[in-house]
């Protein structure tokens, strides 16, 4: 029980129910999306699906927090999602004779799996903060995580939202993970000339996942079902890039083919349409601003021979298109990771998208040929990680919590 200005309360979680509280959710959202300030913030439109983001994945649920009065008025003041997925959490050395030392170099690796929990979306209204309603939410997910046996759980949140920070660390028991970076560019009105000495090949789903499960299987955070992933409506494509004249898409030999006798440099990514899920819009920006921004597309528009790069038209709604999976090897990988960031900015800008956006590791060494404008992306993002059980099944690598950041990660698309 408790009072809200004056009128006693009780309040219930529950699970979200699409057929009557899709409108009280969106209000909650609007509420949450514009700052007490009024200043500089980005609204998310979830285009009526408030479950959205959670579903694609394998499980996920979403929570609400409601108020009832003893009038036995209702009023949703808070929610909560959450999935469940398999994913990798660290490698270890197959050993197929009695023989094989550690220093045999026929040792392949091989992931260790863990099934992780991911929270996103937690919201409480502005005028009921304070309340223990977020936290009352987290912990009736994490309840959901347990009894369907997740080992672990996390979130991911900006380094300076501190209210978010002192939840998770501070009451629930989290400790900070990792700290990849968001990188974000802009869809200019001229498509981006891509290098004449790389060629794109489009892979199949098939091939695609062949190649990633040979190669980045054991990249943390990588799922174990890659190919729900790649064969989803909203992947619009893996594609490789190789030295003109290696392979092209006529030659192309397959996957295993490919990996056993590669190029010196390849890079591979895929893109996930993340415009048919939600929609995004910045707000309280200057006309000041707003007008340099459109000066820059009518120039862009005017002047197309003399690329010059535009703020699209981000202050309404626009489509994003994510970027996940990005892998390459050989000492020109970066730049072949540029190329197909070219690539799939074209592939954007056909489909009518105002950002290309991706997440790596802080540590990634491909990040360098990521495109990206500094004003758009986020330098570090935040995860946080908490066990949740006493029985594992990554014995091998101990308590992941602890372990150290490896050079990659794996973004789910799902999750975004």
């Amino acid at each position: 029980m408790g009072e809200d200005n004056g009128r006693v309360f009780s309040l219930v979680v529950r699970e979200f129910d699409p057929s009557k509280d899709c409108e009280m959710v969106q209000n909650v959202e609007r509420r949450c999306e514009v700052g007490p300030s009024g200043g500089l913030s980005i609204f998310t439109d979830l285009l009526g699906d408030p479950i959205c983001r959670v579903r694609h994945s394998p499980a996920y649920l979403m929570l609400v927090a409601e108020l009832v009065g003893e009038d036995k008025d209702k009023e949703i003041v808070g929610m909560i999602r959450g999935c469940i997925k398999t994913v990798a959490c660290g490698k270890k050395l197959s050993r197929n004779g009695k023989n094989v030392t550690a220093d045999d170099v026929t040792l392949k690796p091989l992931p260790v799996y863990t099934k992780l929990a991911y929270i996103l979306g937690l919201r409480v209204s502005p005028f009921h903060r304070r309340m223990g309603i977020g936290l009352k939410l987290v912990q009736r997910v994490e309840e959901w995580f347990r009894e369907n046996g997740a080992e672990y759980s996390y979130m991911a949140t900006e380094n300076d939202n501190q209210a978010s920070v002192n939840l998770f660390v501070d009451k629930c028991g989290y400790a900070k993970f990792r700290t990849p970076t968001i990188l974000v560019n802009p869809v200019y009105a001229h498509r981006v000339k891509l290098s004449s000495r790389v060629t794109v090949i489009h892979l199949s789903p098939s091939d695609s996942e062949a190649l990633y499960r040979r190669r980045f299987s054991t990249t943390e955070f990588f799922p174990r079902d890659i190919d729900s992933v790649l064969s989803n409506r909203l992947s619009l494509g893996t594609f490789l890039a190789v030295p003109r004249g290696s392979v092209t898409a006529e030659t192309w030999p397959g996957a295993d083919h490919f990996l056993a006798d590669p190029p010196e440099s390849w890079a591979v990514l895929s893109v996930w349409n993340s415009k048919d899920v939600f929609t995004l819009e910045v707000k309280g920006v200057s006309l000041v601003k707003r007008m340099l921004a459109k000066t820059t597309r009518l120039v862009d528009r005017a002047l197309p021979w003399m690329q010059l790069p535009s703020v699209p038209d981000i202050f309404r709604p626009f489509g994003v298109h994510f970027l996940y999976g990005l892998g390459g090897e050989g000492p020109l990988a970066a730049k072949f990771v540029k190329a197909l960031c070219g690539h799939a900015h074209n592939l954007a800008k056909e489909r009518g998208c105002g950002v290309v956006a991706t997440e790596v590791s802080s540590r990634e060494p491909l990040r360098l040929g990521i495109p990206h404008w500094k004003s758009l992306s986020c330098a570090e993002d935040l995860w946080c990680i908490k066990r949740l059980g006493e029985d594992y099944g990554d014995g091998s690598v101990g308590d992941w919590t602890k372990s150290p950041p490896g050079m990659s990660i794996f973004v789910d698309p799902r999750e975004i």
